[in-house]
């Protein structure tokens, strides 16, 4: 049995000046979208993207994340904390993004990303997806890094079983956040990179991003601390587990629309 190593949440101090891991976490999801994204680019170079167009995506794709993903963890999660303490809405350098409102903002922004460029939205969420995997895998880690977001209380005997002294019980638990950057994380990447190395219908990287997202955050959902929500605490059905339920429904439609043989025009 493992003890959280109870980690540093500051990186680097200088002066009054804190560099946090957390917040180090999200500058290298950024910088690995861009340059997956220059080589996505410059495999295909008959796509029609371009450097630039990459450089404005990921400036929308920041404010989508950060201003969805701290809306999503107000609304969905902690309502009534945030209603009591409003200013520490802002504080997003303590940590507490929601995955699904910062799915939510990315969304928004690559609609009006989309527009403003003159691409079919869909065209633009089939480049972005194989590049998100590995920043959420990074957003994991800072988790951990954080102890925060647990998982369950887990066997003594479960060889990597962890106790979070954050939890307050001295508990052996399951490090859920390692789960999750192996799952959404990795494991996705690698399923939706080689999925999108071939010429795939318009629609078809994005369901498969939706359904694997959606089904692997569902598993890991059984072994981590179940969030109280809007719904309450549960541990039969949890708040991840029903956000992730419409992004699986969505991505399987787009799965069957892109396998729908096209209507030759006439």
């Amino acid at each position: 049995m493992l003890t959280h190593p109870q980690f540093d949440p500051v990186a680097l101090a200088l002066g009054p000046l804190a560099i946090r891991w957390y917040g180090l976490m999200y500058l290298a999801a950024f910088l690995q979208f861009w340059w997956l994204g220059r080589r996505r680019i410059l495999a295909r170079p008959a796509s029609g993207w371009t450097m630039e167009q990459l450089d404005d995506l990921l400036f929308y794709g920041v404010l989508g994340v950060v201003i969805g993903g701290r809306l999503g963890q107000v609304l969905f999660y902690e309502p009534g904390y945030y209603l009591a303490h409003p200013f520490e809405i802002i504080a997003v350098w303590k940590g507490g993004m929601s995955f699904h409102g910062g799915f939510l903002g990315v969304l928004a922004a690559m609609a009006l990303w989309s527009r403003k460029h003159g691409k079919s939205w869909l065209e633009t969420t089939d480049f972005i997806a194989p590049l998100v995997p590995l920043g959420l895998m990074a957003g994991r880690i800072g988790n951990f890094i954080n102890g925060e977001l647990w998982g369950r209380i887990a066997s003594p005997d479960l060889p990597w079983a962890m106790i979070f002294p954050q939890a307050g019980d001295g508990l052996p638990r399951h490090p859920s956040q390692l789960y999750h950057a192996g799952l959404e994380g990795l494991a996705l990447f690698l399923l939706l990179w080689f999925y999108s190395r071939r010429e795939r219908p318009t629609g078809a990287v994005s369901g498969a991003f939706l359904v694997g997202y959606g089904v692997f955050r569902s598993i890991v959902e059984f072994f981590r601390e179940p969030d109280p929500g809007i719904f309450g605490q549960s541990y039969i059905i949890s708040m991840g587990q029903w956000l992730s339920l419409p992004m699986i429904a969505a991505g399987l439609y787009l799965l069957w629309r892109a396998g729908q043989p096209s209507k030759e025009k006439k």
